[in-house]
């Protein structure tokens, strides 16, 4: 006797002989013959006395066809199978219609998820296809019920749920000296170890985009500079070698001599041993110069994933206060000052520079040379982005000046915001290690279900409750997920489980990668705090103290219960201030279609990104620090501050160290600056003129630098409809 249902959705249902009896009924009546009360009766009785405890809906259609097909009324046999085609039919339309946009390279939101991606490509196409297929794949059998209807209520989203099936982790902070010195094996790949700076700069290249094919998030490499130091020196070595041949003298005292920093100088005037080692530098110069030009081309000509996506990578860099990694530092910002190609502003890789006290801030510091030279270099390029080692989250009480790999306990940064750092199990530290997975939490839907409680400290408490509730089934979703990706098998992953990620070294290539995985970082996150605060005060923590306070609160708050999760899952969990560039316009759209339009609320495409000030609020930078300092505390999963400035930067690096300066007074631990930028990519002319479409000297059109989240994109071709409004919304702050 059937007991209980199994829909398509997965979840579980008490049997109801009324349902079988309602299709059997609306078959029959498009029939002459018309109903048969006596026939339905028999075969639901038929049904439920014969089926099994539990059956699935497909099942229990098919009996119902063989009871008709064995009855008189094949008519509505018939009719009853026709019915079961049309509504399978019905349920496959959204997907043929979204294929139908994807073929047609239709520009919307879903083709335009990711603008990082090109899904016009026929590599582009594939992706999707597979993403929009994989994703109900997921919905129907790997999340558990409770968790499958959160999604369906816009409650939480899933952050590469379509490759939630290959049980890959999201990203890496590459340890790049294991790769250097050792060489690797991936896959059909070899490498032998590097020994010229050329082709530890393709190493890097290579090392980037190899983990980007093995995993569903960006890459990172967390100290460049000290990685690639060490080939400065042997690149010196071997220009030395080169002047013996040519000389017949011996140089070799000059193999280590100590050199306070690599500057080109003409050679007039210089003779001997002190010409030779000059000469030395200045091609040793010209190597690293043309190694950097090369990374940064590559980085943005390179494809991975199929041949459809830029690899997503991000370098920090400026805390090597040697001579070799000072000048890998200079000839990076000198090439990224004179851009790609025509001069274009490349955008990959994110470029973060390490500002810290003592080494790369102060006037006084060994490289404040270059942190001013770096603020010149994102005047004009927009990177690099600053990330504050002095924030008194991001310091180490084991970090020491003389410690050659200090960089092991400087923190990190990758792609737009994710911070990794902080370890309940193993090393504190951001290199060999990255994020799991996260999930966003939709606290705006949450703030709008208590807008009806007129009492306002009852309306806070009950947001609180659902808050919780929320909370407890998203650290709940990344558990399962995390159970489900420490099943998958080393060989799954031939560089990153070999190679970069903390102790993978240990795994056999049959052996799960569940001993290494915990490593890593479970990010619980967050969007449109300012809706969710005008939803529960009427403004936002921009406008109001009241507001400022409860958003620390509700911030706070989930940073409480992330500790316990950690305690109860034993896992890394941590807040992320989530970017949203797909998201912010997909939970408003669904919000706005339950609730309505409500001011200040889901009156836009999109919801304000993570913790942040909205765009359109007129407010200075330092109002705007003020404000959103004391979130980075807490979102130690990931955050960033922007402000946006006007005019032509290219030639005011003050305004960007006053930018920095503030983040340094108000504990921000990672920001960068907005500005506008036109480049014409026929002469290469450049200007900051917002209302210009194209170029004054040949007429070509424009290619306007803008940053979506914390990335660059060259054009705003590829953003959705909800980052394009949240585009035109923003203002300068002044």
């Amino acid at each position: 006797m059937i007991q209980t249902v199994v829909k398509r959705d997965g979840r579980v249902a008490g049997y109801n002989e009324e349902k079988i009896k309602a299709a059997i009924r609306k078959a029959m009546l498009t029939t002459e013959m018309g109903e048969d009360e006596a026939l339905i009766q028999r075969i639901t009785d038929r049904i439920g006395m014969t089926g099994k405890e539990r059956m699935t809906v497909e099942e229990i259609q098919d009996k119902v066809e063989i009871e008709l097909m064995k009855s008189a009324r094949k008519d509505v046999a018939k009719r009853y199978i026709a019915y079961r085609d049309q509504r399978s039919i019905a349920r496959r339309a959204k997907t043929r219609d979204i294929f139908l946009e994807i073929i047609e390279a239709k520009n919307n939101d879903v083709t335009r998820e990711n603008a990082n991606m090109n899904t016009d490509s026929p590599a582009g196409m594939m992706m999707k296809f597979a993403s929009e297929t994989t994703k109900p794949f997921v919905d129907d059998y790997l999340l558990s019920p409770a968790v499958r209807q959160a999604v369906r209520n816009n409650y939480i989203h899933i952050h590469d749920k379509d490759y939630y099936p290959t049980k890959s982790l999201t990203c890496v902070q590459h340890p790049l000296d294991r790769i250097l010195e050792h060489g690797f094996v991936a896959g059909h790949g070899e490498s032998r170890p590097a020994r010229r700076i050329e082709t530890a700069a393709v190493i890097a290249c290579i090392s980037l985009e190899t983990a980007q094919n093995e995993m569903h998030g960006g890459q990172a490499i967390p100290a460049f500079d000290f990685y690639l130091a060490p080939f400065v020196r042997r690149s010196l070595v071997e220009e030395l070698k080169k002047i013996e041949e040519l000389s017949g003298e011996d140089l070799s005292d000059l193999y280590d001599v100590a050199l306070d920093d690599y500057l080109k100088k003409d050679l007039d005037g210089l003779a001997g041993r002190e010409r030779y080692l000059q000469h030395a530098v200045n091609k040793t110069v010209d190597r690293v110069h043309q190694s950097m030009e090369a990374f940064i081309h590559n980085m943005n000509t390179i494809h991975s994933r199929g041949g459809n996506q830029v690899v997503f990578s991000s370098i920090n860099y400026g805390t090597d206060t040697s001579a070799e990694g000072r000048c890998v530092i200079r000839e990076l910002l000198n090439s990224t000052y004179e851009g790609v190609g025509n001069g274009a502003t490349a955008i990959f890789p994110i470029q973060i520079w390490k500002k810290k006290r003592g080494v790369s801030y102060l006037p006084e510091d060994r490289n404040y040379d270059l942190y001013r030279f770096a603020c010149k270099v994102t005047a004009r390029r927009f990177f690099p982005n600053f990330l504050n080692l002095d924030a008194t989250f991001n310091q180490d009480p084991d970090w020491r000046a003389d410690d050659p790999k200090r960089y092991l306990h400087e923190v990190a940064t990758m792609g737009c915001r994710t911070r990794v750092f902080e370890n309940r199990y193993g090393e504190r530290t951001s290199v060999g290690r990255g994020n799991l997975s996260f999930t966003t939490v939709n606290i705006v839907r949450l703030a709008i279900e208590v807008m009806g409680i007129q009492d306002k400290e009852e309306r806070i408490a009950r947001f609180f409750e659902k808050l919780d509730e929320t909370l407890d089934l998203t650290a709940l979703q990344l558990h399962e997920r995390f159970n489900f990706q420490r099943t998958a098998l080393a060989k799954q992953f031939p560089l990153v489980m070999s190679t970069l990620w903390n102790h993978s070294d240990s795994l056999g290539p049959d052996d799960t990668i569940e001993s290494v995985i915990n490593q890593g970082t479970l990010g619980i996150g967050f969007i449109g705090l300012a809706e969710c605060l005008i939803a529960l005060t009427g403004k936002h923590h921009g406008e109001s103290e009241e507001a400022q306070s409860l958003g620390l609160k509700i911030v706070g708050h989930m940073r409480s219960r992330v500790n316990e999760f950690c305690e109860k899952y034993q896992h890394n969990y941590s807040v992320l201030a989530t970017p949203a560039e797909g998201l912010s316009g997909k939970f408003t759209k669904k919000d706005r279609k339950s609730f309505g339009v409500i001011p200040g609320v889901t009156d836009k495409d999109y919801y304000t990104n993570s913790n942040h000030v909205p765009v359109y609020y007129h407010c200075s930078p330092r109002h705007k620090a003020k404000i959103e300092a004391p979130y980075h505390a807490l979102t130690t999963g990931g955050h960033i501050f922007y402000v946006e400035i006007d005019g032509d930067a290219t030639h005011n690096e003050q305004a960007i160290m006053q930018i920095v300066g503030m983040m340094d007074q108000y504990n921000i631990g990672y920001g960068s600056v907005n500005h506008n930028r036109n480049h014409c990519p026929r002469c290469g002319y450049e200007n900051a003129d917002k209302e210009a479409r194209t170029c004054p000297k040949c007429g070509t059109a424009f290619e306007t630098i803008q940053r979506i989240t914390g990335y660059l994109v060259g054009t705003t071709d590829r953003w959705n409809s909800g980052k394009l409004a949240e585009l035109h919304d923003r203002i300068v702050h002044k």
